[in-house]
């Protein structure tokens, strides 16, 4: 009689250690996820506090995560840190995408278009960063890439990523990020920033307004992937005096069609 697929010898049922072993995976996340920008070192406590799991098991945890160099110690303090395994999958995730080679000519044509500095940005679980920038160089013509780190709520392309999200994710982004005060006119209230939000959400669009430094606003609009998630976005900006409220609208436009042509060669 098969009673669950136990062996003559007494072994563990196999949907048993199907259930044991995904169990001690969510319990690994958990420890992974305690780990963030502004708390970049932990201790077993620090851990223990964080996830409620008893001390035996964060100690068995980090054991295992240290010996596949997902987890660091840090001899001198003694506590932990992401390890460098964490950077290679990051790296990876990031090649697989590939979203440089779909989305370059299309940041190119937007650029060629408007005249203006165009950022493609991806969401890296706490921030924007910049992972194609294209201008014109002030002396050759010719275009130029860099990599920056943005604010997630001070920017076009953070809020149009911010916009489309869950609940829980944009309230776990600010409560671990804050909401810093770049400029006057950076949203810096919850309420501020979330009724900002609805409207970008609403119209399919998000604005800078000198929110992230004074004399630069942007238009920015969400790059979908290929399962209808915002995990991108890709931005026009320029001098204040260039990009007025009005002409921030008639960009609008040709900024969601690129990001929805790069949306588009993602799923082809």
């Amino acid at each position: 009689m098969n009673k669950g697929i136990r062996g003559s010898l007494g072994q563990t049922p196999i949907s048993e250690m199907r259930d044991n072993g995904a169990k001690s995976f969510y319990k690994m996340a958990r420890v992974l996820d305690c780990f963030t920008r502004s708390r970049k070192h932990l201790s077993i406590s620090d851990i223990m506090s964080l996830t409620g799991l008893p001390r035996t098991t964060i100690h068995r945890i980090v054991a295992s995560l240290r010996e596949i160099e997902m987890i660091d110690q840090d001899n001198r303090r003694g506590d932990y840190r992401l390890g460098l395994k964490m950077f290679y999958y990051g790296s990876a995730v990031i090649a697989n995408l590939d979203l440089n080679r779909h989305a370059h000519p299309h940041v190119l044509q937007l650029h060629q278009i408007t005249g203006e500095l165009v950022h493609l940005h991806m969401f890296d679980g706490s921030q924007m960063v910049c992972i194609e920038r294209e201008e014109m160089g002030a002396e050759r013509n010719t275009t130029l890439t860099t990599i920056e780190a943005a604010p997630i709520h001070t920017t076009s392309v953070g809020k149009a990523f911010l916009a489309f999200q869950e609940e829980d994710l944009i309230n776990r982004i600010i409560d671990e990020e804050g909401l810093e005060k770049r400029t006057e006119n950076t949203l810096s209230t919850i309420a501020e920033l979330k009724a900002d939000l609805t409207c970008i959400l609403s119209r399919g669009y998000a604005r800078d307004d000198e929110e992230n430094e004074i004399g630069i606003r942007c238009v920015g609009a969400p790059i979908h992937d290929s399962r209808g998630r915002v995990f991108a976005s890709i931005s026009v900006s320029g001098p204040a005096e260039r990009l007025p409220e009005s002409r921030q609208d008639a960009l609008a436009p040709a900024v969601i069609e690129t990001a929805n042509r790069i949306t588009e060669a993602l799923r082809a």
